[in-house]
């Protein structure tokens, strides 16, 4: 492996100066008939694309898989932490900002929902985990938060929607099909888990972007496309424009329907922005699903960012779907920040704009007040081709009053390359692009309004997930690569940060060839256990010998011990198959001495001295149905 190591500073990748600050304060409908008025002059601009034919966000690719949704879960409290043994929580970005996952437990039980089943699986015991209750939910996978006693399944399913030709437009002209969808929140009483309750439930048009959960207060962020779009008959009213929702409560028997939002809680760009909705709905776990406040903002989603004081929403500009590829702009995305101080609501403060598309929500970071964030710029078209290369920079934005200004910022980095992963940590910024080699740089972001580039590390291969385990080290998960930047199978690297300007590889180690692992994609697959120095990925290792076998060589979680010392693998556990087939490891939770994992097969528990196998619950499988690896 070729390891060059190379010193960057300012003058190397020089401070741009901030671009002039335009205005991008969200303006508020005073009315009803003034959201339907501006709803209307503007639907035959969108061309049948409500959103406006925003691209998705770009992520890196393995050849053979896809990218999953990176939502994420909340720390849970159903009991106390001195009533359960000591525990990991979800690997969240923010420390004491949960994010909603797949699987949560309050030390004692394990929540999970395979196919349309919430399981609870009591976690520990003599004879390992078992199935303590479970609880139909009528619709598949969902992502939980839980808070006392309290969980939340969110749930979402959409499909693309028929739109009819624009008057005097032709055919619509999509870049991205309107979906059409509902996002289904399911309070479930968790008290006693071998008795699961369904409280309440809300039913609410739009498709689930994210959440976060600041204490006791959850926050879900919703995209949805206007009934305008499919019913002419409602283009008229506000109903037609604003998203819905639907109240039952399995208590009181109540039910209502009303529109999420009122008309003078929704919010539009000054510059047009598609005719999508955004909600940000503020839910009080201490009440349920009750009350719920809303605010809304007619534009798209794409990334949610949660810090202790604010949530940032942010999306990639609107453009026209007709315009045409000579004259595309280049790209831009819009920050929304909203303060979370008051529990009992959610208040827009001010917006901003960086060039390029921004990676995930680790492209954000608040510190200070101020908010770094990390984007790629796309190269200029012109008749149809590129013009110039990408880059990528680091821009701080500052409130001033009603905007987010650019007051700082870095720019040139990897050119020619995209960014693959980027960790914000106090006053230091890492970012990782690849193209063929993978630049590590660390980036002082001490003084705002003058960022620098301290140091550049560069390597084969590439980190998609960065993570730090200590102080002065930074635990890199990724691809090795060839040369040529093809990739070759999981790569574990620990950096040597200590001395941000010489960042220094101090150990890399392999998990086989053609093998991948979900925490390339989904951050809330990896587990660090500071207490044993111990790192688990889940991981699927296909070992191709001369390229010829498409079948995996091992699929499981892997254990790493990782300290200064370096990277040692302290052993590999791996799922019961059903009729040959081994299911893919999701999660990994270590409650007391035991690493618990999970996967739609079941909970295995594993000793954390040595791995060795305490016990094994499957869940049942439907009837008639066929087994397979969970999602990747």
């Amino acid at each position: 492996m070729a390891i060059a190591l190379a010193l960057g500073t300012g003058a190397a990748l020089p401070t741009a100066a901030p671009a002039k600050r335009a205005p991008s304060r969200l303006h508020a409908f005073s009315s009803c008939p003034a959201l339907v008025g501006y709803a209307k002059d503007h639907f035959a601009q969108t061309r049948g694309a409500p959103a406006g034919g925003v691209t998705p966000l770009a992520e890196p690719t393995i050849p053979g898989r896809t990218p999953t949704d990176t939502s994420a879960p909340s720390a849970p409290t159903a009991v106390s932490k001195e009533a359960a043994p000591s525990y990991s929580t979800t690997n969240v970005q923010e420390e004491g900002v949960d994010e909603p996952d797949v699987v949560k437990t309050d030390g004692t039980t394990i929540f999970t929902v395979v196919g349309d089943t919430l399981y609870a699986v009591a976690a520990a015991g003599p004879d390992g985990p078992r199935i303590a209750g479970s609880l139909k939910l009528g619709r598949s996978g969902g992502d939980l938060l839980l808070h006392g006693q309290r969980l939340l399944v969110i749930q979402s399913a959409g499909a693309p929607i028929a739109v009819d030709p624009v008057a005097g437009g032709g055919a619509p002209r999509l870049a991205v099909a309107p979906v059409s969808g509902q996002t289904v929140i399911t309070e479930v009483d968790v008290r006693d888990p071998a008795a699961l309750k369904v409280a309440r439930t809300l039913t609410l048009d739009g498709q689930y972007v994210n959440a976060r959960q600041n204490g006791a207060t959850a926050r879900v962020v919703l995209s949805s496309t206007p009934r305008a779009y499919t019913v002419a008959g409602v283009r008229g009213r506000a109903s037609g424009w604003l998203p819905r929702s639907r109240f039952a409560s399995r208590i009181s028997g109540r039910h209502r329907t009303r529109t999420m939002v009122s008309c003078r809680a929704v919010r539009r760009p000054p510059t047009f922005s598609g005719l999508a909705t955004v909600s940000i709905l503020t839910i009080d776990l201490d009440k349920g699903l009750w009350e719920v406040d809303a605010d809304a903002v007619m534009t798209d989603a794409q990334t949610v960012y949660g810090s202790a004081s604010h949530l940032y929403v942010a999306t990639q500009r609107w453009i026209d779907p007709e315009t045409a590829p000579g004259d595309l702009p280049t790209t831009t995305t819009l920050i929304h920040r909203f303060d979370v101080s008051d529990p009992d609501r959610t208040t827009y403060e001010a917006s901003g704009a960086v060039p390029g598309y921004l990676l995930n929500q680790y492209s954000l970071s608040e510190h200070g007040g101020d908010l770094r964030v990390a984007s790629t710029a796309d190269p200029v078209w012109w008749q149809g081709r590129q013009e110039g290369s990408s880059q990528s920079h680091v821009t701080v934005l500052r409130r001033d009053g009603a905007t987010l200004a650019p007051v700082g910022r870095v720019s040139g980095l990897g050119q020619g390359q995209r960014i693959y992963s980027v960790r914000f940590i106090g006053d230091v910024g890492y970012v990782v692009t690849f193209r063929q080699v993978d630049p590590l740089y660390t980036i002082d972001l001490s003084n705002p309004t003058a960022p620098k580039v301290l140091g550049e590390l560069e390597l084969l291969g590439y980190s998609a997930y960065l993570h730090p385990i200590a102080a002065d080290l930074l635990l890199g998960v990724g691809q090795d690569a060839t040369p040529e930047g093809r990739t070759k199978g999981v790569q574990v690297s620990l950096f040597g940060v200590g001395d941000p300007a010489h960042p220094k590889l101090l150990a890399q180690h392999a998990l086989g060839a053609a093998s991948s692992s979900q925490v390339e994609f989904d951050s809330h697959a990896f587990l660090y256990w500071g207490p044993r120095q111990l790192v688990v990925l889940p991981v699927q290792v296909f070992d191709a010998g001369a390229g010829k076998s498409s079948s995996p060589g091992f699929t499981g979680a892997v254990a790493l011990t990782v300290n200064g010392s370096g990277i040692a693998e302290a052993g590999r556990v791996a799922h019961d198959p059903a009729d040959g087939v081994v299911p893919t490891i999701t999660r990994s939770i270590v409650i007391g001495d035991q690493l618990l994992t999970v996967s739609d097969g079941g909970v295995l528990a594993s000793a954390l001295d040595g791995l060795g196998r305490v016990g094994w619950v499957a869940f049942p499988r439907p009837a008639g149905s066929s087994p397979g690896p969970a999602p990747g």
